[in-house]
């Protein structure tokens, strides 16, 4: 039986469940995904369009495709947070792995436009681990 993962949005307005099935998991470096995430990479995994039961608060999601790429992102309009959204090709529902409330089984794929990785994120991988702020 394939397990249902929870997630949402951080202030807690938008809900939604997705069967554990995934098809793909990527760390995206480009640099839109910088850009739209404010972080290294985005951390996307990738499942059927109908894979997706929104439990709450669609009235708070918003969606941005650029005008000129062919990249998207949904967010919470009050918190700001990642949310699930298809692809403009409409063939892939696109799971940011951030909002989900618990780990999914796929391990990640692969690494994928690693050409444009910030040099400082490569330099943070090698910086003390502590368990909180210092």
């Amino acid at each position: 039986m394939t397990k249902t993962l929870t997630g949402g949005c951080c202030c807690g307005k938008v809900s939604f469940s997705v069967k554990d099935q995934f098809n793909h998991f990527f760390f995206c470096h480009c640099q839109q995904c910088r850009q739209m995430t404010g972080s290294a990479h985005a951390s996307n995994l990738f499942t059927s369009v109908d894979n997706i039961v929104w439990e709450s608060g669609t009235g708070f999601i918003k969606c941005f495709s650029h005008p000129e790429r062919n990249f998207s992102k949904a967010f919470c309009t009050e918190c700001g947070s990642a949310l699930p959204y298809v692809s403009s090709s409409g063939k892939s529902l696109i799971v940011p792995a951030g909002s989900l409330n618990e780990e999914p089984s796929k391990p990640v794929d692969a690494q994928i436009f690693c050409a444009e990785q910030a040099g400082w994120h490569l330099d943070g991988l090698s910086a003390k681990k502590m368990p909180g702020f210092p």
